[in-house]
């Protein structure tokens, strides 16, 4: 119980006049002092600024799962390495995401001033961003017009190609001609120095075997990607078989096939490449039955093709060093300075 004193006034009250009353003495604690409510503050704005630190962070390196409307993100910024998905997949991909939402998040990486207004591009995710881009147009529901995706930081295309082909590695497999296109586009693109180094990036966990297989794949697609409707369906057996036709000189051949026939779907045109793939080569065939083509001062020649190797043969009496040297020069001159 606090104690009490009593106030006396100096001088007796006159009559009539109020006379002062005892008043309680306060017993609290002072104040705190100024400095110590400083301190508190600043702990308090260190922790709340670690917190930022830390969240942010998290989001630069990639660790932070955000949500980014659909219509922020590119989805043609990385050349796609799977070309098609089928339309039971898509369906199947849309049942999932619309009964239990979009599990797995995709990956993407802050653009530069887009033009079309998109902060973010796809790096893997594409299947999922078809699903969820179907759905929201469907059913125009709100949850469906945000990507789920970890924000990689903006690198090496290298890199975020290295990614997106690890991913679907992974989740669905890619087809040979899959892996061979990529790895041709990319080259030819810039972003590896050569064939060889984007096979050793883009596939470095795979076999060498494997990789010897991709690389085969390439000369389909060098020579007859324009022209294919699926090659994704090509499987392996056919796909080595058409490469070994290709590099026997059935180039033309094969071309001319696809052009007429025009096949209208996968199936056909599997099965017109198996056939392809198992006729004779009638250009090779006669060669090896023919003597050659006659040229003047009786020489013979005969010529053969086989991938990116020409062999000229010339054959007959007047065949010496001379003539060596002769076509050796016109040939030097051929090529230019």
């Amino acid at each position: 119980m606090a104690r009490r004193r009593r106030l006396t006034p100096a001088v007796s009250p006159a009559p009539g006049s109020a006379v002062p009353i005892s008043a309680p003495v306060s017993t609290a604690p002072a104040a705190a002092a100024p400095i110590a409510k400083i301190a508190g503050q600043s702990a308090e704005a260190a922790a709340l600024r670690e917190i930022t630190a830390g969240i942010q962070a998290a989001r630069d390196e990639g660790r932070m799962v955000i949500e980014i409307p659909l219509a922020e993100i590119a989805p043609d910024h990385l050349l796609r390495d799977r070309l098609a998905m089928g339309a039971e997949d898509l369906a199947a991909l849309k049942a999932s995401i619309a009964a239990h939402g979009q599990r797995v998040p995709a990956e993407v990486t802050p653009l530069e001033g887009g033009g079309d207004g998109s902060h973010y591009g796809l790096i893997s995710g594409w299947r999922r961003l078809q699903a969820l881009t179907a759905l929201q147009a469907e059913t125009g529901e709100a949850r469906f017009g945000v990507l789920r995706a970890l924000v990689r930081p903006a690198g090496a295309a290298a890199e975020s190609y290295t990614a997106m082909v690890e991913e679907n590695e992974l989740r669905v497999g890619l087809s040979y001609y899959e892996r061979a296109r990529l790895v041709a586009e990319l080259t030819a693109r810039g972003v590896f120095a050569d064939q060889s180094e984007a096979l050793r990036t883009l596939f470095g966990s795979a076999s060498r075997a494997k990789r010897s297989k991709i690389g085969s794949f390439i000369d389909i697609h060098e020579a007859l990607g324009d022209l294919l409707n699926h090659p994704a369906e090509i499987p392996e057996r056919l796909g080595l078989a058409l490469v070994s036709k290709l590099r026997l000189g059935a180039r033309t051949q094969i071309r001319s096939a696809l052009t007429k026939a025009r096949p209208a779907n996968a199936a056909e045109e599997l099965a017109l490449l198996e056939r392809l793939a198992r006729k004779q080569d009638v250009s090779r065939a006669k060669q090896a039955g023919d003597p050659g083509e006659p040229l003047r001062d009786g020489l013979t020649l005969q010529a053969a093709r086989r991938g990116r190797t020409i062999t000229l043969t010339l054959s007959g009496a007047r065949v010496d060093d001379a003539l060596l040297a002769r076509l050796q020069e016109v040939i030097r001159k051929a090529e230019g300075p």
